[in-house]
């Protein structure tokens, strides 16, 4: 059974779900365009959003941030922090500190 404030939507390319949130991104898009390598991959779509719309996609550009700048993009919360600290070291990278 459905969440009874869930909206039925469709979006641009015919892909039909619920959505209680305001959020317009469509869930099956969204699977569609995860990176299949890469640091990106291994985030939430929000927390991938975060980033991208931050202008972030690589893991040169995430260095050139702290820890604390990273957590106040909405979408991004601490549980992918320890995710992308194990990427910038595999880069021998770090957060700014």
């Amino acid at each position: 059974m459905r969440n009874s404030r869930a909206n039925f939507r469709t979006c641009e390319k015919g892909h039909s779900y619920y959505k209680s949130s305001d959020c317009p991104t469509c869930p099956t898009c969204e699977e569609e365009r995860k990176p299949e390598h890469g640091f990106l991959s291994q985030l939430s779509a929000p927390a991938r959003r975060a980033l991208e719309n931050n202008g972030i996609t690589t893991l040169k550009q995430l260095s050139t941030y702290s820890e604390k700048e990273i957590l106040k993009f909405h979408g991004m919360g601490p549980a992918s922090l320890p995710k992308l600290r194990t990427a910038l070291e595999s880069e021998e990278l770090s957060f700014k500190k």
